[in-house]
């Protein structure tokens, strides 16, 4: 089942940063966020990666077409062989394809024009700068049984995101950003069934979140996994630095590689 990473964003909101790369792209224990999320999904199972690019694109292509040098041990040999061997070799399961989705498109955008390399099948969709510990395959599990055409996880992680008005597991509508009330926001991890590219459309005013998602939600077609337990994003350098904290301290909830391998 193929992952579908947003990572096209501009990350205003994190200008000390994303001003020399895509916010996916800034790191937490040295590594970029982007990596941190590819390696919680693969811990599951789930290798075979779609990542919509756009701002500072070129910064992510060159992490990955340096990832297998990188963590491999080389000799290079300039005699008259002129020859690179690989020792030892580290990298990762994965199958990773880097699309150029625009650079102001907006979700909806990147998700259509990606399209030809998902196919007819579901896929698991989320953004490029937040983790969690959800559940991946309950999630799988419960969008499959539930017969909706989209599973989104929701999370309550206080007042500055807009809500999501739920009837049990299904979304019925969304409304303004709330303070502290306990409400419910759409925290990524998703599951997307093939119809879902009925509802976007390839230019790049489509917003996933506003006029699909409102549409399915109407249709009573848009459900929730609801998630209790860990989740962060990372908007603001506050943000980062609360999740290089737990990293480096060894407690971020999100590092189960070493668990499920």
């Amino acid at each position: 089942m193929k992952v579908v990473i947003l990572a096209g964003g501009l990350g205003t909101r994190i200008t000390e940063e994303s001003y020399l790369k895509p916010k996916p792209m800034i790191t937490i224990g040295e590594q970029p966020i982007l990596w941190h999320i590819m390696k919680y999904y693969s811990a599951f199972g789930f290798h075979d990666f779609i990542i919509c690019c756009g701002y500072k694109g070129h910064v992510i292509k060159e992490y990955f077409a340096d990832y297998y040098l990188h963590r491999s041990d080389v000799t290079f040999d300039f005699s008259a062989e002129n020859r690179m061997t690989v020792h030892q070799n580290i990298a990762e399961p994965w199958r990773v394809t880097l699309v150029d989705t625009g650079l102001k498109t907006q979700t909806g955008g990147r998700i259509k024009r990606v399209q030809k390399y998902i196919g007819d099948e579901p896929f698991l969709l989320t953004y490029g700068d937040g983790v969690s510990d959800v559940d991946l395959n309950e999630l799988l599990r419960r969008h499959r049984a539930s017969g909706k055409t989209a599973t989104l996880t929701g999370v309550q992680p206080g007042g500055r995101y807009g809500v999501l008005e739920l009837d049990g597991e299904t979304v019925a509508g969304f409304r303004e950003k709330a303070k502290e009330d306990g409400g419910w926001i759409n925290g990524g991890f998703m599951v997307m069934e093939p119809e879902i590219f009925a509802y976007l459309s390839a230019e790049e005013s489509c917003i996933l979140e506003r006029g699909p998602m409102e549409t399915l939600a109407r249709e009573g077609r848009l459900g929730v996994y609801k998630h209790y337990g860990f989740w962060q994003c990372m908007d603001t350098q506050r943000d980062r630095g609360h999740l290089e904290r737990l990293w480096s301290d060894g407690r971020a909830p999100w590092r189960v590689w070493e668990e499920r391998v």
